[in-house]
């Protein structure tokens, strides 16, 4: 039979795959459609018409929405105390918002490293439980081998004790037979 091509297989799916990507990139410029640059922040005349857009702050001082100055973590003075600036929600000034979240923050690090202490000192602690434990493992079982030599010690004493007197359980003994009955 004669196959549809001849080139191999694989040439066919680079192809293939060159193809569809040539295609894609093509289309997805054509798709595109410039989209409108958003207002300025000074075109906003409300509080709840500037806050929703992350780039502009609100002013209650001069009643005015000025762009966020993206060079400081906290805007200057200059353009608005922190008191009276607005960022995100109108119902909350940038100083409350500020020290609520270094509080937040804080309290989560606190926990962190409370957590992290909490886990070493109980680790520790485990450990010296279990060394407690195996010492008295250990000494237990000191104990108890020093019980069975005493006891070995005992036993072979009185055994001489009986050999000497004759206590042994000889069948030959004179008293071997009252032992037996």
């Amino acid at each position: 039979m004669a196959s549809l091509s001849m080139k191999p297989p694989h040439t066919l799916t680079m192809l293939f795959a060159a193809f569809v990507l040539i295609v894609s990139i093509a289309s997805f410029g054509e798709c595109q459609t410039p989209t409108a640059p958003p207002p300025p922040c000074s075109s906003y005349s409300s509080c709840d018409t500037c806050v929703p857009h992350a780039k502009c702050l609100w002013c209650f001082a001069t009643n005015n929405c000025t762009d966020y100055p993206v060079t400081w973590l906290f805007p200057p003075a200059s353009v608005c105390k922190l008191a009276d600036a607005r960022w995100g929600v109108c119902w909350l000034n940038f100083e409350a918002l500020v020290i609520t979240l270094g509080v937040l923050g804080g309290v989560i690090v606190l926990a962190i490293v409370s957590c992290c202490c909490y886990c070493c000192c109980c680790k520790s602690s485990h450990s010296r439980l279990d060394r407690e434990d195996e010492q008295y493992a250990r000494r237990r079982e000191e104990s108890r081998q020093r019980s069975e030599e005493r006891k070995t010690d005992r036993k072979a004493r009185h055994d001489e004790i009986r050999r000497k007197y004759g206590l042994m359980g000889d069948p030959d003994h004179p008293y071997s037979k009252f032992e037996n009955e």
